[in-house]
């Protein structure tokens, strides 16, 4: 007869006449199914009542009532545990691998009915199943995603992964860049076996599965199975597998992500051993990292604090929705361009204005050619391009620009420029049009001076490229309103960016953060010290790109241009301006050895057909001393430290409101190194929390300068043994 259980735990039983079981996964107390304490004890449980009534059953689905399959671990535990918990971890991720391993070999036919995204433990459920029908949805992913939070597959993921597609693909193609793969390449890889349209039809397949394989079994318990590929001890392998560990130093850069490299561990051993012995190695690699720092700088900031950004935290609650419609793109260069792609593959309507026809023509072919790449790649439609470069209309005319409810300012970094297009525009565009400039420097309240309604101006600083490019620093003037703010951020969400808050500063603060960085590393330059051991250093720091190269990219006017900036300001309302070894540094490359950078073809690097080669050789020439010695790990932290006490200056005075944004503005926005959790996170997780950073910065102080005196904020937050938290 049917039976079911109360709808109470998270896990629901349903048995019906045709005696298979469907298991639902359904935590009352959480919108999203988690790995956490009562779902572990349910599904122990459940393995339990399986075996129990094993000879009774035709088989077992394993589906759930939620939107998402299953969300994976729950990432409050994770963060919570400390090196002290390890045992404890170890345990909880054995008895997890043993429940589901008691489900796998239950001798019965068990199918798992994907009706969401299953990533991370949602796919090692899935993939202890043994045959995985997925629903065929846009927003629908799977993967095992974990390395992307310093943490390894702690369910039998890599047992599994290495099982079902071999050790090369598992790791390449699953484990190590934590992809996430929509239903029809999920199915291709093999993660799943079935793709279909409608929730009827995945439980119809599922049925179907059970009826025509009463013995399932799983590949790896089949008799003779060999891994595909074969094993690190077969020849096919023996010639690859000792590249791999260089391949992977060299995609970190030498920085300590201990993630990859357990993975890559795991799942190398694990081959060789049977499975049981290899989800024991898995746990304990799982283990390691659960209970190390990394884990918990990249969990907090990729997961909680960007969570708390994309939710729009910094929105103002009590102002209510004006979307977008029509959008006024000032400025047909390559930002301008990429903005208005943006807008119009987000939906709204674009006019690009720009000088000249001609100009404007321009920057919607910008879009043409993305989107032609796009249909060459089959991630869109012929019918979705032509659709989305519809939306942009190109101009030199002011009066078309009449009805747009949004203005967004791209053109060059020039105060006179930028207030001059405003002055031309905002008597045309609708009476209460958000005026939004996009701008990296320059105050909003300067560039304010121009609009007549200060009350609607706010700044947008998209980071190029636009179409790639995930974050926008909103930045509010002192005359911003809550309506303004509440729409900006609306817009930046309805655009699918990340958006940041911050108060109005010259540079703001990603801007102010990375210009530490880069004259961090001009005064070690002119200090001395060796060029090619300051960029191993920032490489192996997990810098995406060292600074000298970083400056090639901006171009070294760039900096120069900004500092003169700052030193008029400073000059105008009566302070002295003293220029450094950094300025110096510049004013050499440009003016002595005339080299300005990538675009120019010769800057701290040399290129060959736009191509970056080795650093110049000049620098060591005019810049090294042979006698110079700066410890290579002083070396990093100069960098790192420069960037986290300038934050914690920022919010300390004000213009950052937010540690989340801090973070996630840090690590999105200017590339500070992931590992970390970003520029506050970095300094909770330093060794001793903020006392123990607070006690460093002074060491580097005594021997570098003053500008690593520690702020009274990090001096009052670490005697109170407290951390940096919103």
């Amino acid at each position: 007869m049917p039976e079911s259980t109360p709808p109470s735990g998270p896990i629901r039983w349903h048995r019906g006449a045709d005696d298979i079981v469907t298991l639902t996964l359904d935590d009352p107390g959480q919108s999203h199914n988690t790995m956490n304490a009562a779902f572990i004890d349910a599904l122990t449980a459940a393995a339990d009542r399986l075996e129990a009534e094993r000879d009774t059953l035709t088989g077992v689905i394993v589906t759930s009532a939620k939107k998402t399959f299953f969300a994976g671990g729950d990432l409050h535990d994770l963060l919570a545990a400390g090196p002290e918990d390890a045992q404890r971890v170890f345990d909880t991720g054995m008895r997890v691998k043993r429940a589901l391993r008691r489900i796998e070999t239950l001798g019965r036919p068990v199918v798992a009915a994907l009706n969401g995204s299953a990533l991370g433990g949602g796919l090692e459920i899935a993939l202890a199943c043994h045959h995985r029908v997925a629903l065929d949805r846009p927003d629908i992913r799977f993967g095992l995603p974990e390395v992307t939070l310093g943490l390894l597959p702690g369910g039998g993921g890599v047992v599994r992964t290495v099982r079902l597609l071999g050790i090369v693909d598992a790791l390449s193609r699953v484990l190590l860049e934590g992809r996430r793969h929509r239903p029809a390449a999920a199915r291709e890889l093999g993660l799943v076996h079935e793709v279909v349209d409608t929730p009827d039809a995945l439980l119809a397949r599922a049925r179907a599965f059970i009826a025509a394989h009463p013995d399932a079994r799983q590949p790896w318990d089949v008799s003779g199975h060999r891994i595909p590929g074969g094993t690190p001890a077969g020849p096919a392998l023996m010639a690859v597998l000792p590249a791999l560990p260089a391949t992977l130093a060299k995609r970190t850069g030498g920085a300590p992500y201990p993630a990859p490299r357990n993975i890559l561990a795991a799942a190398v051993e694990g081959a060789q051993v049977g499975f049981e012995t290899a989800e024991i190695i898995e746990a304990r690699y799982f283990t390691e990292l659960v209970v190390g720092q990394t884990a918990k700088n990249m969990i907090q900031a990729f997961f909680f604090d960007l969570k708390a950004v994309n939710s729009g935290a910094a929105r103002p609650k009590d102002v209510g929705e004006h979307p977008a419609a029509r959008v006024a793109v000032l400025g047909a260069g390559l930002m301008g361009a990429g903005i208005a792609y943006v807008c119009a593959s987000a939906g709204l309507d674009v006019v690009l204005k720009d000088v000249t026809p001609e100009a404007a023509a321009r920057g919607k072919v910008y879009s043409a050619d993305l989107l032609a790449s796009a249909v060459a790649a089959g991630r869109t439609t012929g019918a979705e391009r032509d659709a989305v470069l519809a939306r942009i209309t190109p101009t030199a005319e002011v009066a078309d620009l009449a009805g747009c409810d949004v203005v967004i300012e791209a053109v060059f970094e020039d105060p006179g420029l930028k207030q001059k297009v405003f002055q031309e525009v905002q008597a045309v565009v609708a009476p209460d049009a958000l005026l939004c400039t996009n701008t990296s420097t320059l105050p909003i309240g300067q560039l304010a001076e121009a609009v007549q309604r200060r009350r609607d101006f706010i700044g947008l600083h998209f980071f190029w490229p636009a179409d790639r490019r995930t974050l926008v620093e909103i930045v509010k003037g002192a005359d911003t309103g809550p309506e303004a703010l509440a729409r900006a951020i609306d817009l930046v969400r309805r655009l699918g960016k990340t958006p940041i808050v911050v108060n109005d500063s010259r540079g703001f603060f990603t801007s102010h953060v990375i210009g530490r960085f880069l004259k961090e590393a001009l005064i070690m330059l002119a200090e001395g010290v060796d060029p090619v051991s300051l960029e191993q250093a920032a490489r192996q720091a997990g810098y995406p790109t060292p600074a000298l190269a970083l400056l090639d990219e901006l171009s070294l006017t760039l900096p120069r241009k900004i500092w003169d900036e700052v030193a008029a300001a400073a000059e105008a309302e009566g302070e002295t301006w003293e220029p450094g070894p950094a300025e110096a540094v510049l004013d050499r490359m440009l003016n002595e050895f005339r080299r300005s950078g990538r675009g120019a073809g010769a800057g701290f690097y040399e290129y060959e057909d736009g191509r970056r080669g080795g650093l110049w050789p000049g620098l060591r020439t005019h810049f090294a001393r042979p006698g110079v010695t700066v410890p290579f790990a002083d070396i990093q932290e100069r960098l790192l430290f420069a960037e986290a006490l300038d934050a914690v200056q920022l919010l300390e005075d004000g213009v950052l409101t937010s540690v989340a944004d801090a973070n996630v503005g840090s690590l999105l926005g200017i590339g500070f190194p992931g590992w970390t959790g970003g520029v506050l996170q970095y300094v909770n997780g330093y060794a001793g929390g903020p006392a123990g950073f607070t006690a460093r910065a002074r060491e580097l102080r005594d021997r570098y300068g003053d500008r690593f005196e520690p702020p009274a904020l990090l001096v009052t937050t670490a005697e109170r043994g407290a951390t940096f938290t919103d």
